[in-house]
């Protein structure tokens, strides 16, 4: 399988919850996802939300990863240095805080969260809808119909190595 993987070291400072969003929305369109394809919407809002959980309840910094499978599905994972398992929460009413891994369960079509290095890393996965051809309306013909189909893939073949860098400054969060 091909992988195009890209990734971005984010500080501790939920101003770059913004830096990293801009980051994603450009890389998702150097990997052909329009930034008017509802799917570049979900993954940047997802994005958003796992930096956040990440820089905000950390307090140390985080590493954004994505992943571009050649078929089309999209993979987001975000590292940071606490060992601490994710904690979804429910939010009430008009509470604004609370929502983040909820959303990421509505949202993904995967998720989950896994041990590593010094800390752990959340992912989630989100598949990329086929897009179905244009239908014709069918012709009358006395010859007998021919279909052919051509798919082509286009990827970077990229080694996907587990776990995160482990920055020098990670070892004190």
């Amino acid at each position: 399988m091909q992988v195009l993987q890209v990734q971005l070291e984010v500080g501790p400072d939920p101003a770059e919850v913004g830096r990293a969003r801009r980051w994603a929305r450009s890389r998702l369109a150097g990997s052909g996802i329009g930034d008017d394809e509802p799917l570049a919407d979900t993954l940047v809002l997802l994005i958003s939300e796992l930096v956040t959980n990440a820089v905000v309840h950390t307090g140390c910094p985080a590493v954004l990863r994505m992943l571009f499978a050649a078929e089309g599905g999209v993979r987001v994972e975000v590292a940071d240095a606490s060992d601490r398992p994710p904690r979804p929460r429910h939010a009430e009413g008009e509470d604004t805080n609370g929502r983040g891994l909820e959303l990421v369960d509505g949202l993904a079509d995967r998720w989950g969260w896994q041990p590593d290095g010094v800390g752990k890393s959340i992912w989630c996965e989100v598949d990329r809808a086929p897009v179905a051809p244009p239908t014709a309306a069918p012709v009358a013909s006395s010859a007998p119909a021919s279909v052919s189909t051509v798919s082509v893939v286009s990827a970077v073949s990229a080694p996907v190595k587990p776990g995160i860098p482990v920055s020098p400054g990670w070892a004190r969060c």
